[in-house]
């Protein structure tokens, strides 16, 4: 099934939309914030292949590392594939990590700490990176979730001795991770070769497409379905090499893939100051508008703090989903799958945010008129699950377990 866009009228997407104008030749800007900015930056086809050379570059196969036991999936697929042995710790159910649960799950085999930014909200890294210093432990940031996030004016990613980051969830472009490596050995990173120019364009033809149905209405949903079937059909007749990116497994035949220079382009035309207002703005203006329905699991926006969206709780949030799709709200069911890996019961706070966590779209791309939309369709669909009459779904907002 395609995305909801092509079924249902959304006024607010899940990710920024690409405009043509951002694939016109021009100068970059001159101001591209970290990591951008960073001599030490590669740019990989997506995060969990700049995981994977981070454990190259760092030695890590063959030895164990730390890691939060609330993650998306591939992340972990990706260490294994790598060669590491992992080993989880606690993370508290407003997604923030005690440095002393770090300490605690430190054995003798560990040889490195691998920290989740989780939303754009930092981890107390500067403790854990005291932690890695005085135990001789590589670090390593995944900043996928906190692009443009700092703390006191230092970047997330800046701390550790790798820091990995997710350019698509924040970006309009086609593709891309960036992997900033500080430490290691850079020769055993991968070639990391560009992918097909055929397949970026198809993705960035997508990323339009969606702009227009969004924008337009019936008929721009009618474009883009028209745009979809035709691309699949030049595909099979082409033999064109399709590379998706946000699947939830591990591919290791894509671990080889460079970013695409389409992403580069669309990299240097964006405008990071406003980026970063506008989503601080939206997270506070639908954190207000939703206090008493819906609060934020991550709680009052800190100072330096660049969110990727806005993590709320529903007690049934399969049928929240469906609910807030149906209001033209592409909200995504957030990190509900296990790993083989895990054990359901054996960190309960972190099985709760499993159950409970949807993301709600806060970017950039999004007004605060559609904001305040967006939080009356909430509304609505936190009111219609409250009424007296019974129903199957159990729907409502979940109040935050206690730490």
């Amino acid at each position: 099934m395609g995305s909801i866009a092509e079924w249902t009228p959304i006024f607010a997407p899940r990710d920024p939309l690409l405009s043509p104008r951002m694939l016109l030749p021009g100068r970059d800007r001159e101001d591209l914030p970290f990591p951008f900015s960073s001599p030490a930056v590669r740019y990989p086809y997506l995060g969990r292949n700049g995981i994977y050379g981070a454990v190259r570059a760092l030695g890590l196969a063959e030895h164990e590392v730390l890691m939060p036991v609330y993650f998306h999936g591939v992340e972990l697929e990706t260490l294994l594939e790598a060669g590491v042995r992992v080993r989880f710790y606690p993370v508290r159910g407003d997604m923030r990590v005690d440095p002393d649960d770090i300490v605690a799950a430190i054995s003798p085999e560990t040889r490195a700490i691998y920290v989740i930014h989780y939303v754009g909200f930092p981890a107390p890294i500067r403790e854990i990176a005291e932690i890695c210093r005085q135990r001789d432990l590589s670090l390593i940031e995944d900043c996928a979730l906190a692009l443009l996030s700092e703390i006191d004016g230092k970047p997330l990613g800046s701390f550790g001795d790798a820091a990995i980051f997710c350019l698509y969830k924040w970006l309009p472009v086609p593709n891309g991770g960036a992997l900033v490596l500080n430490a290691g050995d850079p020769s055993a990173l991968p070639a990391w070769d560009d992918i097909p120019p055929a397949s970026a364009l198809a993705l960035a033809t997508l990323s339009i497409l969606t702009s227009v149905a969004v924008r337009v209405g019936a008929v721009g949903r009618s474009v883009k379905r028209i745009g979809r079937a035709a691309g699949r059909r030049l595909s099979r007749t082409s033999g064109v090499r399709y590379v998706p990116v946000g699947s939830q497994h591990l591919y290791p035949s894509r671990l080889g893939f460079g970013m695409s220079p389409l992403s580069r382009r669309v990299i240097g035309k964006q405008d990071y100051g406003r980026i970063a207002e506008r989503r601080r703005a939206n997270y506070e203006l639908l954190s207000s508008l939703l206090a008493e329905v819906a609060p934020p699991v991550t709680g009052t926006l800190l100072p330096g703090v660049v969110p990727l969206f806005y993590p709320a709780r529903f007690a049934d949030k399969q049928r929240a989903l469906e609910l807030l799709h149906e209001g033209g709200v592409e909200a995504v069911n957030y990190w509900t799958t296990y790993h083989p890996l895990q054990t359901p019961g054996e960190f309960p706070e972190a099985d709760d945010l499993r159950r409970t966590v949807l993301e709600l779209p806060i970017h950039q791309d999004l007004s605060p008129r559609v904001i305040e939309r967006l939080a009356h369709v909430v509304r609505d669909a936190v009111t219609s699950q409250r009424s007296p009459a019974p129903t199957p779904s159990g729907f409502g907002v979940v109040s935050p377990s206690p730490s």
